[in-house]
């Protein structure tokens, strides 16, 4: 939906399961008009819609768009956003760090990634710009780690030039269709940039490939994931004045908590309840001294907390010189702080998230409205939530991160 200022605002639909276009039209026939009716709003609303490789396909068959774009109009719905970061399968099996193939090396991601492209110009309503979203390039493991086949450099470089190839196809689109269109990378954890340093220099590197050039600023930016940024550690406001000074996009927010804990043999016990088969949950965990230690997955930091055997780069066992993880798992944006759940004793809670970095990224918003068109929440984990999180329907969920998001955005004057 449009809020003040010509922002737009929705939530991913990666959230349901959807990979051919049969079933991702299902989705949004069944859910995200519910959703829409149970939050009561008479304006427009808006989609940001998940599409896997396979459903942009289908829905490029002049048909199948067709009639979804009388169902935009019959519906009082448009699309403004889209996911490109998963290419496959989302639910229902094992995703894990597969979700980053194939990468931006490939050509398959390329094609993919301005296929979507194509498809939003015609379903983008006048006057209202468009955005797709995509992987950071690629896993920092697939391209330096056991799972890289080729040589970095060459990897790297192939990277960027398809990201770039994709930039003048998004140019040349925006000048063909009087559209303004933009791609909005997604820094995550362990992704081959996944923090503002690592970001900057990503773009650095383009802009030495490509001096002077216009067309990298207007068509491709970051989209700024608050659960993600969060993992690093960093400040909202501190990373968001680092893309300023560097004249950096922000394409979309993605309004975003993840959970934070003390890593307690209780707690630990307790986190075993996350660790599912099916994402990866990277954990950052900071020592007092400010030492970062970066885990792939959930499951594999407790396995090393339980053995006392730790990381080369800290070299302390205890689990009192990692006194906080952070661990990537969505959490439902109205969870309270500090109560995501109790001990059995009624004593402090296990789990905290940081929300408090979303709230602060909210504030930069509300000082500037025009940082970034397009915000975006994302608990696509709603299948794989512990039962005391999900204790309600999808739809009941969505409708009250909904109204949580909407009662932030209007203290800060960004919503009506």
């Amino acid at each position: 939906m449009q809020l003040n200022h010509g922002l737009h605002f929705t939530y991913c639909t990666n959230v349901h399961r959807g990979e051919n276009w049969p079933e991702t039209f299902h989705g949004l026939d069944q859910y995200t008009l519910a959703v829409r009716r149970q939050v009561g709003t008479s304006a427009t609303f808006g989609i940001g819609l998940r599409l896997s490789a396979q459903a942009a396909q289908e829905l490029a068959e002049s048909h199948n768009l067709r009639a979804f774009q009388r169902w935009l109009d019959q519906h009082g719905c448009y699309v403004f956003t889209l996911n490109g970061f998963p290419y496959g399968r989302f639910h229902g099996g094992r995703v894990k760090e597969q979700v980053f193939a194939p990468d931006w090396s490939t050509r398959e991601r390329l094609d993919y990634t301005k296929l979507l492209f194509d498809l939003l110009v015609q379903l983008l309503p006048p006057d209202v710009e468009g955005s797709v979203s995509t992987l950071p390039g690629s896993f920092k493991e697939f391209v330096f780690g056991p799972e890289s086949s080729s040589c970095p450099s060459s990897k790297l470089a192939a990277i960027r030039n398809h990201l770039w190839s994709c930039v003048e196809h998004v140019a040349r689109l925006s000048e063909r269709t009087g559209r303004k269109l933009h791609l909005g990378v997604e820094p995550e954890p362990l992704g081959l940039f996944e923090n503002s340093t690592e970001t900057v220099e990503f773009f650095g590197a383009l802009r030495e490939e490509h001096p002077n050039d216009p067309r990298l600023d207007v068509h491709l930016g970051v989209n700024y994931d608050a659960c993600h940024f969060a993992l690093q550690y960093e400040s909202a406001r501190e990373a968001m004045e680092r893309f300023r000074r560097h004249d950096i996009k922000i394409s979309k927010l993605h309004l975003s908590s993840a959970l934070k804990v003390r890593p307690t043999p209780e707690v630990c016990a307790a986190l075993r309840a996350f660790a599912d088969d099916v994402y990866l949950h990277q954990v950052i965990a900071r020592a007092p001294d400010g030492t970062l230690t970066r885990y792939k997955d959930l499951p594999l930091a407790l396995e090393k907390l339980g053995s006392g055997i730790m990381p080369a780069s800290n070299h302390q066992p205890s689990t009192t010189n990692q006194p906080e993880w952070r661990i990537h798992f969505h959490i439902p944006l109205h969870t309270p702080a500090a109560s995501v759940q109790e001990d059995a004793r009624g004593g402090s809670p296990l789990f905290n998230n940081t929300t408090d970095h979303l709230l602060e990224l909210l504030d930069v918003l509300g000082e500037n409205p025009k940082l970034c068109p397009h915000l975006e929440f994302e608990t696509y984990t709603w299948e794989v939530l512990p039962p005391e999180l999900r204790n309600e329907n999808v739809v009941a969920q969505l409708v009250r991160e909904y109204d949580w998001c909407s009662e932030e955005l209007k203290r800060r004057s960004l919503a009506p």
